[in-house]
């Protein structure tokens, strides 16, 4: 019997060092859980819970998704005459297993039939269900849905809805991409027009490119202020399928198959405001994407892990000039390098999610709990002001880091196989296929980068690595590690300095270098951190620092050169529009 958490000891070795019973007192402080069947009765009860359910989540995993992967990825969805949508039988097999598993309502409160769990065992849970099917992942991991309705809606909204999302009787969808207006949602056009007679929003227009369209719940971007035409004029909206709303047309993608990606057409469909109006976009949507974000670096590590697994061990069966593949060191040397960077995402990602929580029970508690004693009130208030600065930076990292990660391990793991990989008789071309699209949706690389970038030139960056480089080592080793990430930090600091003194546009080219620098310092310092517990991860640092700290010079020297030919000798470089044939 097969389990994709307990076969995968980084993994346990993550929730046994990280604090654990930290995080569930934060979650389990003024914690809504009504009249729920089952509440932890102490702090090692919750962790003890905690486990148990991914347990669950690895057992579904291996037995299930992982098994209905490939005919799903094979067959896909079904676009009905009348607009709707039939998922692949499978599909809806993984939906039931999950749903039978009480595990989609995974963040909820437990007065919603929810588990109550922090975003960092969600995390987890979510990198396990990418490994079986990353597919999947994007009905599961869309349950932050689900947490913008329970963080932000009316009681009224949060009654009506929030139990179905966790006994799996709905799915919902984040409708917010249309034709002119992708990564720039502030161009969101869908109309939603206010009925003063019944008091009723209608919403009408188009959306494309929607993950999980079909779904029974839409939360809905839309222009409530028709006057206003940036983000300030956006509101969220939420509605219930019906026939309004009809599914145009099913996207005919490289990869995901299971994942149906809808075009839906909005006609006088009726809709409920969510929140205020004219926060949809500056407050709800930007809270969900960070969410999102993580959810894709979670997804990422899940493909990464299925792909270097697969690679491993074909390179360890696969003979050829004498013995294993594995033994020749060009081979050697990408398993080697794909594992560590899988490691070092990983690191990323669960250290940016611990954060996460932190920040989100903050607000929470602040926001809901009125019977707050002040100077708690005022002190979660500052922090919760802290944490949202670091976390707008930790979050697109995580993201661009692990999905960069990803491709190139699914890329590489195509290159061990050899001709075998090209080959529909493996699934690494299918990883290759999933794997293209984490550095594309919730947001491109290029995105994430400037996203990140505000970090590192405020100062959020120096702060944060300064407080990490308080810690000292008894290992001599260790505190030499220690003092090249000092060194790779002030080498940051310095092309951060250099590009501050030149213009706007050279900071943007230069952005993606320095993004690059701060990430590697920051993963040096995780990695650091672990290497002092356990061996193992010490050589791990070593290979990492040995990989990134040239990579960190490079970077520095390059943005010091001060090159922007890029830009200023652009269209003399690439020539001119190509004609059409």
């Amino acid at each position: 019997m097969g389990n994709f958490y307990l076969d995968n000891d980084d993994i346990p070795f993550y929730f046994d060092v990280m604090d654990m019973r930290g995080l569930a007192e934060i979650q389990e402080e003024y914690a809504q859980n009504g009249d729920a069947d089952y509440v932890p009765q102490d702090l090692d009860d919750c962790v003890d819970s905690y486990r148990r359910v991914l347990e669950i989540v690895g057992q579904i995993s291996a037995e299930t998704l992982a098994k209905n992967a490939e005919q799903v990825d094979e067959e896909g969805n079904t676009l009905n005459a009348d607009g709707t949508v039939t998922l692949h039988p499978l599909v809806r097999e993984n939906l039931d297993r999950m749903a039978q598993a009480d595990l989609m309502g995974f963040t909820l409160p437990r007065r919603y039939g929810g588990l109550n769990c922090p975003t960092l065992i969600y995390t987890m849970a979510t990198e396990i269900v990418s490994r079986g099917d990353v597919s999947f992942m994007n009905m599961f991991g869309l349950q932050g849905i689900a947490e913008t309705i329970n963080a932000f809606a009316s009681q009224e909204i949060k009654d009506e809805t929030l139990s179905r999302f966790s006994s799996g009787e709905v799915t919902g969808a984040m409708v917010l991409t249309e034709p002119d207006a992708g990564s720039d949602l502030q161009a969101v056009r869908l109309r939603a027009d206010y009925d003063e007679v019944t008091g009723q929003w209608y919403l009408n227009g188009v959306k494309r490119f929607i993950t999980n369209g079909c779904g029974e719940i839409l939360l809905t971007l839309a222009r409530s202020e028709h006057e206003i035409e940036d983000g300030r004029g956006l509101s969220l909206f939420i509605s219930e399928r019906n026939e309004c709303v009809k599914v145009r047309h099913l996207e005919h993608k490289l990869g995901i198959h299971g994942s149906p990606t809808c075009e839906l057409v909005f006609t006088n469909c009726p809709a409920k405001l969510i929140g205020d109006r004219q926060r949809g976009l500056i407050t709800y949507v930007m809270a969900l994407m960070n969410g999102a974000r993580l959810g894709i670096a979670a997804q990422s590590l899940g493909v990464a892990e299925a792909a270097f697994r697969l690679a491993r061990t074909y390179a360890h069966s696969r003979c050829q000039f004498g013995g294993p593949i594995e033994n020749l060191p060009p081979v050697a040397e990408l398993l080697t390098d794909s594992r560590v960077s899988i490691e070092a995402a990983r690191a990323l990602a669960y250290e940016t999610a611990a954060v996460c929580d932190r920040e989100n029970n903050a607000l929470r508690l602040t926001e809901t709990v009125a019977e707050l004693p002040k100077e708690r009130s005022k002190e979660l208030k500052q922090l919760t002001r802290q944490l949202k600065r670091l976390n707008a930076m930790l979050t697109p990292m995580s993201k661009y880091y692990a999905s960069e990660m990803c491709n190139k391990v699914a890329y590489d793991a195509i290159q061990v196989l050899g001709g075998s990989g090209y080959m529909k008789d493996y699934a690494a071309e299918r990883y290759a296929r999933d794997a293209r699209i984490t550095n594309i949706y919730e947001g491109t690389s290029q995105l994430q980068v400037v996203a990140a970038i505000k970090g590192i030139t405020s100062g959020v960056f120096q702060s944060y690595v300064e407080e990490m480089e308080k810690r000292t080592f008894d290992d001599a080793e260790l505190e030499t590690c220690k003092a090249q990430l000092v060194a790779a930090r002030e080498k940051v600091a310095e092309a951060v300095a250099f590009v501050k003194a030149a213009s706007v546009t050279y900071t943007d080219l230069s952005a993606r270098r320095l993004v690059d620098m701060a990430v590697s310092v920051i993963i040096g310092h995780f990695l650091l951190k672990q290497a002092a517990i356990c061996g193992r991860k010490k050589t791990v640092l070593q290979y990492f620092l040995a990989r990134e700290m040239p990579m960190v010079e490079k970077n520095r020297q390059q943005i010091l050169a001060g090159n922007q030919l890029a830009v200023d000798a652009y269209l003399e470089i690439v020539g001119e529009v190509p004609m059409a044939e």
